[in-house]
């Protein structure tokens, strides 16, 4: 057995992973929480690299541990050495723009009512880049969660290494069926206010923005999701709070009207990317195809 052969006999990587979360929180509780695994595999984890190496790692007093010397020593050498595997990981994974996918995380709202009827134009475009279309909304991971871009309402702080193109500013305003704002005479204290448990403010916001603030329904209808909201808006359930470009399809074909009109609400959507659109051929077809999209 060779001397290199010898030095590569380490302790498995989820072992190492383990310790490394163990030894940081100094709390095997805590790095089970981190990790999602139970106090016994952390602990498990730790005597299994104790084992090989033949040293303690920690002192084990009153239900808390406390690191050793030689434990000191090897979280200093693992985080660095999980630092680098992460970043090597990063890198390759920003570069690979040989992939036939691109996994795109998009708010399920705009992703069905907007990104989703436009994709099958796309696929005529670039035929050979296939779309992986994930839906979720608010605060991403992109290299964790394996996405190449995100599509987002941006409402909440974005991690500051992180690329953020403009697609739009978000207008909003109440929306309806035609036929439903005949029905209530045009007179919105006589409709049904629709909401949203995924933007319970939306009312609240546009009314304030309209001095509106002691305007009180009528009657009120909750729903779990924004698009059931406008699902429902359009089968004459009542009025929603819609928001363009979600429902400037619907608009255009007057599937829904907007019988207040529609106002800027701040707010924009953008992409966010680890690194400039341009760096990635895959990247860059399609957000050029998403910003052409979002100006017609």
């Amino acid at each position: 057995m060779s001397n290199n052969h010898a030095k590569r006999r380490l302790p498995p990587l989820g072992a190492l992973t383990a310790f490394e979360a163990a030894a940081r929180h100094q709390s095997f509780s805590r790095a089970a929480q981190e990790l999602h695994l139970t106090h016994g595999a952390i602990s498990r984890a730790v005597a299994q690299i104790e084992e090989r190496i033949g040293v303690e790692l920690f002192v084990r007093r009153n239900r808390r541990v406390y690191l050793t010397t030689a434990g000191q020593r090897l979280l200093k050498t693992t985080s660095e050495s999980l630092d680098a595997l992460s970043h090597t990981v990063e890198e390759i994974h920003r570069h690979n723009s040989a992939s036939p996918f691109l996994t795109v995380s998009c708010e399920p709202s705009l992703a069905m009512r907007w990104l989703m009827p436009r994709l099958g134009a796309f696929r005529e475009l670039c035929p050979g880049l296939n779309i992986d279309l994930r839906m979720a909304g608010g605060s991403i991971d992109l290299l964790s969660e394996n996405c190449d871009i995100a599509i987002r309402r941006m409402d909440f702080k974005v991690k500051a290494d992180y690329q953020v193109t403009r697609l739009c500013s978000e207008l909003a305003g109440p929306v309806c069926s035609k036929a439903y704002w005949e029905s209530v005479q045009q007179d919105l204290n006589k409709a049904s206010w629709l909401h949203s448990r995924t933007r319970p403010n939306a009312w609240d916001e546009w009314k304030s923005a309209y001095g509106m603030e002691k305007m009180i329904p009528n009657n009120e209808q909750h729903f779990d999701h924004f698009f059931y909201t406008l699902q429902a808006a359009q089968d004459q359930l009542g009025i929603a709070i819609g928001s363009a470009p979600l429902v400037s399809d619907d608009l255009k074909i007057q599937r829904l009207i907007a019988p207040l009109g529609m106002q800027p609400t701040g707010c924009d959507y953008a992409l966010l990317t680890l690194d400039e659109l341009n760096s990635d051929p895959r990247i860059a077809a399609f957000s050029n195809w998403l910003l052409e999209q979002v100006t017609r």
